[in-house]
């Protein structure tokens, strides 16, 4: 099997290019020229079909996104480009060679105000122009009728890149007090659990008849088990530190609610993602979130 993997160096695609290795022939780009003379920009569709028709891959995973939440509200073209544009071309390229598509997505489809976790079909209805641009990439890949398996995921953190859990450790070791907000609700998602999920459902559909594989295709919720707030998750990264012997000048952490830290975007209140499809149809178990941020505290903690 020859994968494709465009991203590379993004959290998830860091990850992803350690978790596919076992399951074949793995071509793993970013925006740079490879020795091989591919690239793997996907905002440039000429360098993107190129690389198609050289390496004619059979599995196509997307790891690239826009992901400058903030950054969206005003810079909404670029947003578009990389997050509806350039997955509309990839469709067509994997329908042209008969690949599968595999495309990373976000609770941010969501309006984030019911207080149940989120189902597939759920109906979407984003609050900002982030989530309205992954939506327009999930009709995309709706409308062309390609192979896909679509995981929307939230809270996404790693050892790589810039997340929550870098910038609570720094602020422990620079500020006496913080104000965290304590309304919004969701799962953080290692990287590292993202990959590994999307080996082994890769493993698994190729194992499965055409007629089972066709029934696999289509939109999936990717999170750990559990629920907290982004109060609740700061508070759990700074007892990890304590415990590591971490010196914090963090005195107090203050709930508060999202009223009271106004961003250029609108968040949703509630990013709990229902994941019992991805369980069952891949015959998954999924971890508590708590085990994986405590993986990269370990990792990120001297």
């Amino acid at each position: 099997m020859k994968i494709l993997l465009l991203g590379k160096n993004g959290q998830v695609g860091w990850e992803l290019q350690r978790a596919l290795q076992p399951l074949g022939e793995v071509i793993a780009l970013d925006r740079q020229v490879s020795p091989e003379g591919w690239c793997g920009d996907v905002a440039n569709f000429i360098a993107i079909s190129n690389a198609f028709e050289q390496i004619r891959p059979d599995v196509v995973i997307n790891a690239t996104a826009y992901t400058a939440v903030d950054k969206a509200e005003s810079d909404l073209e670029q947003a578009h480009l990389i997050n509806c544009l350039a997955v509309k071309h990839l469709a067509e390229e994997c329908q042209k060679h008969h690949a599968l598509l595999i495309h990373y997505s976000t609770d941010y489809v969501f309006n984030g105000t019911d207080v149940l976790a989120w189902k597939e079909d759920d109906k979407t209805m984003p609050v900002n122009l982030y989530g309205k641009t992954k939506r327009d990439g999930e009709i995309a890949l709706e409308q062309n009728g390609v192979s896909f398996l679509n995981f929307r995921t939230c809270w996404v953190y790693a050892t790589r890149g810039h997340n929550f859990i870098k910038t609570m450790l720094k602020l422990g070791q620079m500020k006496d007090e913080l104000n965290i907000i304590q309304d919004q609700v969701g799962v953080p998602t290692g990287a590292a659990l993202i990959a590994d999920v999307t080996a082994q459902a890769i493993r698994y559909y190729t194992l499965q008849s055409a007629e089972q594989k066709e029934l696999l295709h289509g939109h999936y919720h990717l999170a750990p088990t559990g629920e907290t707030t982004w109060y609740d998750y700061a508070q759990f990264v700074f007892a990890q530190a304590r415990e590591h012997g971490q010196q914090l000048t963090l005195k107090q952490v203050h709930p508060i609610e999202t009223q009271a830290y106004p961003t250029p975007a609108k968040r949703p209140l509630n990013s709990r993602l229902n994941t019992d499809k991805l369980q069952q149809n891949f015959k998954l178990h999924l971890p508590h979130w708590q085990q994986g941020v405590a993986q990269v505290l370990e990792e990120l903690l001297p």
